[in-house]
């Protein structure tokens, strides 16, 4: 594992990067205070009266979005006029971003697809899925038009749950319409007043919102340190509860597979250690690492040789490697009967379309080689031969790249958001669909390119690909370790 530490990066590249920053607010700030004289005088003129109610969007909570995120608004939401295979066409749009007049012209840009979780290439349209997919709905409809509580479930959930629960190693298995409530809602239905929850300082916002939903004490610690998680555990033990002092209910740790934004793996033997020593519940959140790690691609458990028994909650989405919607808790029998009648996407939510279940079916079915044949088992194996090389190809052109070898997920460090606005475009004129992010989605200082490697890229794809991006990060002066460790990085 390959990270970054902000304190350690050149005194030169942190001035640089918190200028833009600063240059960037005092102008907005300008902006809005000319915006609002010009206003005020507006009303003195024309002696208009003002509004009897409040706004209901304030000023404040509006600036970020006007005059921050506006002026970059061409680089994010990019729509897609294809399926998110291995090549998308991205439509173009024309105007000014900062005035939010982005309009589309018609035209597209056919693209290297690095920025879908299509991990092991299933939406693509070269397999036997989308065929059954369609005779599904002809058969079910597109939806059930109620929760899964009332008349919603159809023999399809009950089929994947099953085959789900059995390629995991699990009792009993429960889908979500939604692989963000999946967290959002089961956590709140999990813990409670007098339980203790403490997560990874990285974790992902569902999981956030869940814990902030359930009502329980929440405590944070260091990302991926298993050696921290002890003292917060141990610490937490000893202090009990607050005020009263009383002893926890329950202590449930939760942790991420793959941190989709680091690309880092999680240490599951170190933290599977802490939860065992303290008679902890340990969450796993698995939804880039379901499909996309291990031998037979069950995940960050069999990556680290991690039995499922030792994990009480197993959670993933299905809508990266298998190319589908939602998500799913797989847990023991008792536990998911308890979720069935206690999660609010199970009680009150739409339940999974028919066609999504048929095509998580399908593309399962090949994972596990139930289709006989070993579409699944290549697939895999394609998918790390593609990352290892990517990832290896950028190291050696001296970019800084972070997170697991292993990992599908490949964040570039640009730094500056001044390159990464750069970056962004030039890759899109290069014909390479990309993903960027900066602060409030990272820290100040570490704006990146996140690279998502699928099994239906070709190695004369990621040639191509690597090429340009050296080609480009010249223009930018992205290749910082080229000629030495210039950015020190730490395993």
């Amino acid at each position: 594992m390959v990270h970054l530490i902000v304190d350690e990066l050149p005194w030169i590249l942190q001035i640089t990067t918190y200028l833009p920053y600063l240059t960037l607010l005092a102008f907005s700030y300008v902006q809005q205070f000319l915006v609002d004289f010009v206003e005020e005088i507006m009303y003195l003129l024309k002696k208009k009266k003002r509004p009897d109610v409040a706004p209901l969007i304030k000023k404040k909570s509006a600036f970020y979005d006007k005059w921050l995120y506006a002026r970059v608004r061409d680089l994010f939401n990019r729509p897609i006029n294809s399926l998110p295979a291995g090549r998308i066409d991205v439509l173009e749009r024309e105007g000014n971003p900062l005035l939010g007049k982005l309009r589309y012209n018609n035209k597209t840009t056919n693209c290297l697809n690095l920025s879908s979780y299509n991990y092991l290439g299933f939406a693509d349209n070269a397999n036997s899925c989308a065929i059954e997919v369609q005779d599904t709905i002809k058969t079910y409809g597109l939806g059930a038009s109620c929760s899964r509580i009332e008349a919603g479930t159809t023999k399809l959930h009950q089929d994947v749950e099953g085959l789900i629960s059995e390629f995991i190693g699990k009792d009993d298995c429960i889908l979500f319409g939604m692989g963000y409530a999946t967290n959002s809602t089961t956590i709140p239905a999990l813990c409670g007043k007098g339980d203790l929850i403490i997560s990874d300082s990285f974790n992902h916002a569902s999981i956030i919102v869940g814990c902030k939903g359930s009502g329980a004490r929440i405590k944070v610690f260091k990302h991926n340190d298993p050696e921290h998680l002890e003292k917060v555990v141990r610490q937490a033990i000893i202090d009990g509860q607050p005020r009263t002092h009383l002893p926890w209910r329950k202590i449930i740790i939760l942790v991420e597979g793959i941190y989709s934004m680091e690309g880092e793996i999680c240490k599951l033997p170190g933290i599977v250690e802490v939860k065992k020593k303290y008679s902890c519940y340990l969450y796993v959140d698995e939804a880039h690492s379901i499909g996309a790690l291990g031998k037979t691609g069950r995940g960050v458990c069999e990556y680290n040789n991690v039995s499922t028994d030792d994990i009480d909650i197993l959670m993933g989405t299905l809508t990266k490697s298998f190319a589908a919607v939602g998500g799913y808790i797989a847990s023991d029998q008792r536990t998911i009967d308890f979720l069935r009648t206690r999660a609010f996407s199970s009680v009150d939510d739409f339940p999974m379309s028919p066609g999504c279940c048929r095509q998580i079916l399908s593309s399962l079915s090949i994972i596990m080689g139930n289709d006989n044949t070993d579409i699944g088992k290549n697939k895999i194996n394609q998918l790390q031969e593609n990352v290892t090389y990517f990832r290896n190809a950028l190291v050696e052109a001296g970019f800084i790249i972070i997170g697991d070898a292993d990992s599908p997920v490949i964040p570039l460090m640009i730094i500056n958001p001044c390159k990464m606005c750069l970056f962004s475009r030039l890759c899109l004129d290069a014909n390479l669909a990309v993903v960027v992010a900066s602060y409030p989605a990272t820290p100040l200082l570490l704006s990146r390119a996140r690279f998502c490697v699928s099994a239906s890229h070709t190695l004369k794809d990621l040639e191509d690909a690597v090429e340009k991006i050296i080609e480009i990060g010249d223009i930018c002066g992205l290749r910082y370790n080229k000629s030495g460790n210039y950015i020190k990085l730490h395993e």
